[in-house]
C-alpha cells in the first residue's frame, strides 16, 4: 500500500510538472504574439529609395527609346563604373582605410498633407525620431509639406517636431508645390532652405475665429439658456447666450496675442522678412512669395529632389499605421463623400478663375 502511494505521488508530481510547463509556455508564447500584436498595431516605418525608383524610370526610357547597341554599350560602360568603385572599396576596407573614403550624403524625404487638426502630425513625429536616430549632421531632410492650415495648437506642436531637426544641426529644406498658409506657413517657415513652386500659395501669417450666435432665436422662442462660470473671463464669446461688448474686447484681445506670438515665431526663423508688410493675414503665389523673402528659391519639390540624387543618396521614409476594417471602410466613405462634395462645389460655384 505505502509503495503504491509512493508510485502514485510520483506520478502525480510528473503530471503535475508535465502541466505546469505547458501553461508556461503557452503563457510566453501568449505574450510573444500579445507583443507582436501590439507592435503591429502601433504601426511601422517603411523606407524607400528615391534614387533607385529614378532609375528604374530611366531604365525603362533608355529600353524603349535607345537602339539595341547603344543600349549595350551603355550598359556596359555602367558595369565598367560599378566594378571601379567596388575595387576601391576593396583596395581601402584590405589597408584598413575605408573610413577615409568619402560617404555619400543622405537625404530623408517625408511628407506631411495639414487639414484642419494637422491630423498626420502623430505619423510625422514618428518619422521624425526615426531619423534622427540615424541622421549625421551632413545629411539633410526634406519635407513635402501641404497645409491650408488650422488649430493654433495642433499645428504650433506640428512646428515643434520640425524644431527637433533644427536643434539636431541638420539641414531641413521644406518644398511647397501648392499651399502652405497659416499653420502651413508655421511650419515651413522653420526651415534652412524653403523652397516653392512658382503658384504655391503662402502667407497668411494671421489668427481668424468665428463662432454662431443663436440667443436672438431662442429669445424670440422664450427659451433661456444659463451660462454659469467661475473667473471673470472663463467663456467670454457664447453660442448660446448673450454675448456683452466686454467679452468680445477679451476675445479680440486674446486673438491679437495669438497674432503677435505668431509673428514672434516667424521672425525667429525669417528675421529678413518684413512683418509690418507680410504678417497682414493675406497670402502670395510664389513668385511674389520670393519678392518678400518668403520663400528662398522658385521650384518645383520634383525637380529638387531629382537633381539631390545625383550626389546623393534619396530615401522616402513613410509611418505606416495599421488599421483595422472599420477603420479603412470609414476611411474610404469619407474619401467618396468628399470627392461628390468637389464635384457638386465645382458645378455650382459661380466663382471661377480663367487664364488667358
Amino acid at each position: 500500500m505505502v509503495d503504491f502511494l509512493m508510485q502514485y505521488g510520483l506520478f502525480l508530481a510528473k503530471t503535475l510538472t508535465l502541466v505546469l510547463a505547458i501553461v508556461m509556455v503557452i503563457a510566453v508564447v501568449g505574450a510573444i504574439a500579445h507583443r507582436r500584436r501590439q507592435h503591429q498595431q502601433e504601426g511601422h516605418v517603411e523606407v524607400r529609395s528615391l534614387n533607385d525608383r529614378y532609375q528604374d524610370m530611366r531604365n525603362e526610357l533608355e529600353h524603349a527609346v535607345l537602339d539595341e547597341e547603344t543600349l549595350k554599350q551603355q550598359i556596359k560602360a555602367e558595369r565598367k563604373k560599378e566594378k571601379a568603385e567596388a575595387k576601391v572599396r576593396k583596395k581601402a576596407a584590405k589597408e584598413g582605410k575605408l573610413d577615409e573614403l568619402p560617404e555619400r550624403k543622405r537625404i530623408y524625404v517625408l511628407s506631411f498633407d495639414g487639414d484642419m487638426q494637422a491630423s498626420e502630425v502623430e505619423l510625422l513625429r514618428e518619422e521624425v525620431t526615426a531619423v534622427l536616430s540615424f541622421a549625421r549632421p551632413e545629411d539633410e531632410v526634406v519635407l513635402k509639406l501641404e497645409s491650408p492650415g488650422g488649430v493654433v495648437h495642433d499645428y504650433g506642436f506640428a512646428a515643434s517636431q520640425l524644431e527637433r531637426i533644427r536643434r539636431k544641426q541638420i539641414p531641413l529644406t521644406i518644398c511647397v508645390d501648392r499651399v502652405a498658409a497659416s499653420g502651413g506657413y508655421m511650419m515651413a517657415c522653420i526651415a534652412n532652405k524653403l523652397i516653392a513652386a512658382p503658384f504655391a500659395v503662402l502667407g497668411s501669417i494671421g489668427v481668424v475665429a468665428q463662432l454662431p450666435n443663436f440667443h436672438r432665436l431662442l429669445k424670440k422662442n422664450d427659451i433661456d439658456v444659463e451660462v454659469l462660470t467661475a473667473g471673470e473671463y472663463k467663456r467670454t464669446l457664447t453660442v448660446f447666450g448673450e454675448n456683452t461688448e466686454k467679452g468680445r474686447e477679451k476675445f479680440l484681445e486674446d486673438l491679437e496675442d495669438i497674432h503677435c506670438l505668431f509673428k514672434e515665431f516667424v521672425s525667429d526663423y525669417r528675421p529678413q522678412l518684413d512683418l509690418g508688410l507680410v504678417a497682414t493675414g493675406e497670402i502670395w503665389f510664389g513668385k511674389r512669395a520670393l519678392q518678400h523673402q518668403l520663400v528662398d528659391e522658385l521650384m518645383t519639390s520634383d525637380e529638387y529632389l531629382f537633381k539631390c540624387s545625383e550626389n546623393a543618396d534619396l530615401f522616402e521614409v513613410r509611418y505606416e499605421q495599421r488599421r483595422g476594417l472599420q477603420e479603412r471602410l470609414s476611411e474610404l466613405a469619407v474619401e467618396s463623400s468628399d470627392k461628390v462634395l468637389l464635384r457638386w462645389w465645382q458645378r455650382a460655384s459661380q466663382t471661377r478663375f480663367f487664364m488667358r
